[in-house]
């Protein structure tokens, strides 16, 4: 009986912050990051305000929410790109994949990299965000260099290459890029080019 307690309110509750971080994501790709708030996203979301508020108390939080729920909705395409294991997926691949992933290519994913890029700029002035943020890139940065490290094993990258070097200055490159893309520096099909050669270079 207690499970079953836990698990319908969890899981309404769940269900309701999806709803809601979906709306700022919506509401990103249709007007920008600055016409987030509680009214629009609430219409967004077909809710009051006063619920968004009780959810989500301050704008932060909505980008917060919106930033993880991106992350969720990006890690699902690249599992349906290279399947669902991804240690058993080509090393290669699943690099490339998840590296282009950070390059807007439509409305769904420019209003991501948007908020992902926002909450980047959270972290200059909250000690509290850029603490979490670096857990995350550890994290990141780790499972790149463990797919270069397994094609440098394979022979597939030349056993010289630094794998973590390399996993974090091809990071660094897909979100400059991404970027630029954003603020119209550079198209995005140029950015993928780019960023896609540079793989290239590591596996000469």
């Amino acid at each position: 009986m207690a499970e079953q307690r836990t698990r319908g309110p969890g899981a309404h509750h769940a269900e309701r912050r999806a709803q809601i971080a979906d709306a700022v994501l919506a509401v990103v790709a249709e007007r920008g990051l600055a016409a987030v708030s509680l009214t629009e996203v609430a219409a967004q979301a077909g809710i009051s305000p006063g619920r968004v508020q009780h959810y989500f108390p301050a704008k932060r939080q909505l980008i917060e929410a919106a930033f993880e729920r991106g992350n969720a909705l990006s890690s699902a395409r690249i599992r349906q790109r290279v399947g669902a294991d991804l240690d058993r997926a080509d090393p290669r691949v699943v690099l490339t994949t998840v590296l282009t992933e950070l390059i807007p290519y439509d409305a769904t994913t420019e209003a991501h990299m948007r908020v992902r890029q926002s909450f980047h700029a959270f972290a200059f002035s909250d000690e509290a965000i850029a603490a979490r943020m670096r857990v995350l890139y550890d994290d990141f940065h780790r499972q790149m260099a463990d797919l270069i490290r397994r094609d440098q094993e394979a022979g597939r990258v030349p056993g010289g290459a630094d794998p973590h070097g390399s996993a974090l200055a091809l990071v660094a490159l897909a979100e400059g890029l991404a970027a630029y893309v954003l603020i119209g520096v550079t198209p995005g099909t140029v950015a993928r080019e780019r960023l896609l050669a540079a793989v290239a270079d590591l596996y000469r």
